[in-house]
């Protein structure tokens, strides 16, 4: 093994203790239970060390990393409901905030409009864009953020996350919207306001 190959490695699982925090809050937002998300996240971690050399760098190795998460996830969230412990999705969502932000004909309200966030790469390679997304997703209901997740984060279709959760698609989709609402206000308050 090279000194190059060894740095490498190095840097790799320097990367994956620092990303392991994240994997947990995501799979426990997903799984709902901590011990089965601390679960989820080693056998990502131990999945990527082991297939270390087959990552290519054709995407940035946390996206990666998170990509392996998403399958023990989808393969948790299975076996919940063949053990029976599945717990159907109950939904928490404010009909009346979501109609606040709306006039009757439909049109948002002035003080509801959406505010430019200037260069969005630029909010992408942000390390306190990120900190504030996370804390707008901890801030969201559990429910709607696991719906928001699955579909946007882990990139699943309405019609699989209808069957993983047992919700009807017009459901999903006003809980995805409702979920980008409050992110996009909770993002305008900590991002482009500064609030804490």
């Amino acid at each position: 093994m090279t000194a190059s190959t060894t740095d490498k490695k190095n840097e790799r699982m320097q990367r994956l203790v620092a990303v392991r925090p994240r994997l947990v809050s995501f799979a426990r937002l997903q799984l709902r239970d901590l011990a089965q998300a601390e679960d989820a996240v080693q056998e990502t971690l131990v999945a990527a060390m082991e297939k270390n050399d087959s990552f290519l760098g054709q995407s940035g190795y946390e996206t990666w990393v998170f990509g392996i998460l998403k399958f023990k996830i989808l393969d948790s969230l299975r076996s919940q409901r063949r053990q029976g412990n599945w717990r159907p999705w109950e939904e928490e969502l404010d009909d009346e905030a979501f109609d606040r932000q709306f006039k009757r004909n439909g049109r948002w309200k002035e003080a509801a409009r959406p505010s430019s966030w200037g260069d969005p790469e630029a909010a992408f390679v942000s390390e306190r864009f990120w900190q504030v997304f996370d804390a707008c997703m901890i801030a969201l209901p559990d429910n709607i953020a696991r719906i928001f997740s699955l579909r946007e984060l882990m990139g699943l279709s309405t019609e699989d996350i209808c069957k993983e959760t047992g919700i009807k698609e017009n459901n999903c989709w006003v809980i995805l919207h409702r979920a980008r609402l409050r992110l996009r206000a909770c993002i305008e308050r900590g991002w482009l306001l500064g609030d804490s």
